[in-house]
């Protein structure tokens, strides 16, 4: 068996595959939020020693047990416990979960790419309404590119319950996708492995572009300065460090099974100890890169968004006060103000409600993460650059890949233990197999097309992988450490790539990681508990902005549904086991 087994061609392609499925949509939009959030240059400091405590043990673990156990992830944890099958089986299920909805980004990917060859860009300017008499009253409420994503692209309903219809645009977008995604994963590591080496390395050719081209952008040092000033008070706020810990775990992609299935296609004497180390370091500096090239776009779009305040507040008191044109300025502007307040207190005063307050920390202090900053805030700041649709292709064609790169990895969670197994691979080939799950995923992400579909899909990224994964990776430290034996484990490393394990790792392993993730652990079941009724954010045409509102019974019965299906598949699959088991004693008791 093990000698049929697909390999890769060399160690490299491996490398390259861990780090296209590693390095995803996360680093580019969900780190900077992270560090604008929690202290700028400060936030590094948990984020290291998180890596260093979480991040690269667990890593290596994953890496460690589908090199030595050459299965997928139910196989792998099946042959080191025939009751911890149910492992291999959730990491299966949390991956069709994560599958059939973070396609649907690549769906939007293409809608915006497409869209990129417009002149001028079709989210740069609010439509006319339809009498032409003026801009349409929902975009000039909203921002233009706000309009765009909300109502040309989702055209989304006012709340979860009007679920509307299914958008055919976006459906055909999502089916271009799904072939994509299809075509890179049609014959296993022979078409995956060829595939990587342009979704690893083109993020960073298209990184590196925007770096020249952000660094080189007014304002974009006003960014820099905020990412990197250290606020050393962040340091002592526990959600910095637990924030920095989810971070580094979900960023690397623990728990998915797709790791597992990755190593499980190396040769047994390679070093993938080594290769952890790369993977995780590697990832971590495409975090810390992106979010370079974010704040130097970030501190553009700021800089922009307050000098065009100014303006507006210079030409309403210049034209309602009189004043010589030239003579406010932005460095007078202050004084000036107060001048008129104790000169003209009446008019100032009917005007004050008018004269916006302009602040260059608020605009940069304004947080957003995932599709808000993709779809909305790096938007804004291509539409303002010269030659914006070439920088709008770019960075949805970057989008692209890191989209399609980690869907790679998400697939071959799920198609590894399918084609492992002899019964399906015996009734069907592996094309119809991967054919298959693309279908199905393709057939349920639908869903998320619909009017309602962005709501369904906020329900799935938060609720859907969050408590599942932790309890996966707790477990397989658990089963690797206690069940197998760490000893054990260690002998079989020593023995497959003839290196002994350091006391670093099976500190780490057989303590450190294991009750760092019990503390995660608890504190997202605790937040869960404490918030109450769940909410989410709805679009609210009428206000052009989002509203807050509480999800419906049955949104929350589709929430718990989603936690419940992968993480029940653990005891219920060992239970299911130890009665099998027992019934097959019984029955040799019969008969003997």
């Amino acid at each position: 068996m093990e000698k049929a087994r697909p390999l890769w061609s060399n160690p490299l392609q491996f490398v390259f595959a861990c780090i296209s499925y590693a390095v995803g949509l996360g680093n580019v939009w969900r780190f900077p939020y992270l560090c604008q959030l929690y202290g700028g240059g400060s936030f590094l400091i948990p984020y290291i020693v998180m890596l260093l405590v979480e991040g690269m043990p667990l890593l290596y673990l994953e890496l460690a047990v589908g090199q030595r156990m050459r299965q997928g992830s139910i196989g792998a944890w099946r042959t080191i416990s025939p009751y911890l099958s149910g492992v291999g089986v959730a990491s299966v299920v949390v991956s069709f979960f994560l599958s059939m909805y973070y396609n649907v980004i690549n769906a939007w990917a293409f809608w915006y790419l497409f869209h990129s060859f417009q002149d001028p860009l079709p989210w740069s300017v609010c439509p006319l309404n339809e009498n032409h008499t003026g801009y349409d009253e929902e975009c000039e409420k909203a921002t233009s590119t706000q309009y765009f994503w909300y109502r040309k692209t989702l055209n989304i309903s006012p709340s979860i319950q009007e679920s509307g219809s299914l958008q055919w645009e976006p459906a055909l977008c999502l089916i271009l996708a799904w072939l994509v995604v299809y075509l890179c994963i049609l014959r296993g590591t022979e078409s995956t492995g060829k595939v990587v080496y342009f979704t690893a390395s083109l993020p960073y050719c298209v990184l590196i572009i925007y770096l020249i081209r952000g660094l080189t952008l007014h304002g974009a040092t006003n960014g820099l300065m905020y990412m990197f000033t250290p606020k050393m008070q962040q340091l002592a706020n526990p959600k910095a460090w637990i924030n920095a810990a989810t971070q580094i775990f979900f960023s690397l992609g623990l728990g998915f099974g797709s790791l597992i299935a990755f190593a499980s296609y190396n040769e047994p004497s390679n070093n993938c100890q080594k290769h952890a180390v790369i993977v995780s370091l590697i990832n971590s500096f495409t975090s810390i890169f992106a979010s370079i090239v974010t704040f130097s776009i970030y501190g553009f779009k700021a800089t922009f968004n307050y000098e065009n305040c100014l303006k507006k507040v210079i030409l309403l008191l210049t034209n309602t006060f009189d004043l010589e044109d030239g003579f406010l300025t932005a460095a007078n502007l202050e004084q000036v103000k107060d001048y008129l307040a104790a000169t003209y207190p009446s008019e100032y005063s009917a005007l004050f409600p008018h004269i916006q307050n302009c602040s260059l920390e608020a605009e940069l202090d304004t947080a957003v993460q995932g599709t808000g900053l993709a779809f909305i805030v790096y938007t804004e700041a291509i539409k303002n650059m010269e030659v914006s649709q070439l920088w709008s292709v770019l960075y949805f064609f970057m989008l692209l890949l890191l989209g399609v790169g980690s869907m790679l990895g998400n697939t071959a969670a799920i198609l590894t233990p399918l084609t492992d197994s002899k019964f399906i691979s015996s009734l069907l080939p592996k094309e119809a197999i991967s054919g298959l799950v693309c279908l199905v995923s393709c057939a349920v992400g639908m869903v998320f097309t619909m009017e309602a579909g962005n709501y369904w899909f906020d329900i799935f990224n938060d609720y859907a992988a969050t408590l599942s994964l932790l309890l996966i990776v707790l477990v397989e430290a658990v089963a690797v450490c206690y069940v197998y034996g760490l000893r054990r484990f260690e002998r079989d490393l020593q023995a497959m790539t003839g290196r002994p394990l350091s006391w670093y790792w099976k500190a780490m392993w057989a303590v450190v990681s294991p009750l760092l993730i019990v503390s995660l652990f608890i504190f997202y079941l605790s937040d869960y508990i404490l918030t109450g009724t769940l909410q989410y954010q709805a679009w609210d045409a009428t206000q052009g902005q989002l509203v807050t509102r509480d999800y419906p019974p049955y949104a929350l019965a589709v929430i718990g549904l989603l936690v419940a299906c992968s993480i029940l598949c653990i005891p219920l699959v060992a239970l299911g086991t130890f009665i099998l088991r027992h019934l097959k004693r019984g029955d040799t008791a019969l008969t003997s």
